[in-house]
């Protein structure tokens, strides 16, 4: 992903990939066990930031297909605030500070401020979802998400009639975030949606995921999930939501905007600069070499739900 790698050969290309990433994870796993048990420390049923999980209800858009193990959910990740590597995350999760944690609302909206997280979740009914959720590598997995739908939450603070679009910002904290110290992208993460994409009801705001609170390498203590949009647009660790009436900036597109559109639907038809979006590999199991290929569905297989929302609008040049 526009990643400067040093001039010589990386390992990956030396040794076949499935064999060259069971070692890496063999290795980080090893590390994770010496320096004390970290996976079992990073989803509990409290976490920092005042968030916790009480009863939980059934969501209405679950899917009936087979839930990625946790363990594999949890340590394979895309954050790359905490390292661009897939198990960086999960080894660097504990410099993730999520105590204490506010969410500025502000932009064209009746009533701006800076809310502490525990006041900006108190009104909210928590519901589990279950969820495809793809990323850009073509990797996808299906998790059972804890959180209530972002429409929810932005109704409270009274849209104006000129707020067309929602940014999102999430942390900033370089001198903690080994992934900040190095200009992968342009810091801080900012991602945005469309306001009628963001009041749609399959756009949910997160605390946890598989009846616990969000874990640190996941997002903590608050992301996005858009589940018919391609991983990175559903921002982690969010600190500022801002309505706006123009199209905000967003991270990946910012960084190259010839593969990464303001949209980004899953869209199998449209080919990926660098690779073909017409397959998916699931990750189901943790430590898995071999992961079952499956064809890619347009809107992850919510066009029923999403379509539209984009009538009329051209999916390849809007991509």
């Amino acid at each position: 992903m526009l990643i400067k790698r040093p001039a010589d050969i990386p390992a990956s290309e030396i040794t076949p990939e499935p064999v060259y990433r069971e070692r890496r994870r063999f290795l980080r796993e090893a590390a994770l066990l010496g320096a004390g048990s970290l996976l079992a420390a990073a989803v509990p049923r409290r976490a920092a930031a005042g968030v916790t999980l009480g009863e939980i209800s059934q969501g209405p858009f679950s899917t009936v297909e087979k839930v990625t193990e946790q363990r594999a959910a949890t340590t394979y990740n895309n954050f790359y605030e905490l390292g661009t590597d897939k198990l960086d995350p999960v080894a660097n999760a504990s410099l993730l500070q999520t105590e204490p944690w506010s969410v500025t609302i502000d932009g064209e909206v009746e009533r701006p401020g800076s809310y502490a997280i525990e006041d900006l979740l108190r009104p909210h009914p928590l519901e589990e979802r279950v969820y495809r959720l793809r990323c850009v590598e073509a990797w996808s997995m299906v998790i059972p998400w804890v959180g209530f739908p972002l429409g929810h939450l932005l109704k409270r603070f009274g849209p104006t009639s000129r707020a067309k679009y929602v940014a999102f910002q999430s942390i900033h904290d370089p001198a903690r975030l080994p992934g900040q110290q190095i200009p992968v992208l342009d810091w801080p993460y900012v991602e945005g949606l469309r306001i009628d994409e963001a009041m749609h009801p399959l756009t949910l705001l997160v605390v946890g995921m598989y009846g616990q609170v969000l874990p640190p390498q996941n997002g903590a203590p608050l992301r996005l999930v858009v589940p018919w949009k391609y991983g990175f647009k559903s921002a982690k660790s969010i600190v500022r939501i801002t309505l706006t009436e123009r199209e905000p900036p967003t991270a990946w597109n910012r960084q190259a905007p010839g593969e990464y559109g303001f949209y980004s639907n899953v869209n199998p038809e449209v080919q990926h600069p660098r690779w073909s979006q017409r397959r998916e590999r699931r990750i189901e199991e943790y430590g898995e070499l071999f992961h079952r290929r499956i064809d890619t569905r347009p809107f992850n297989g919510y066009a029923e739900q999403v379509a539209h929302l984009y009538q009329g609008m051209d999916l390849r040049r809007d991509f």
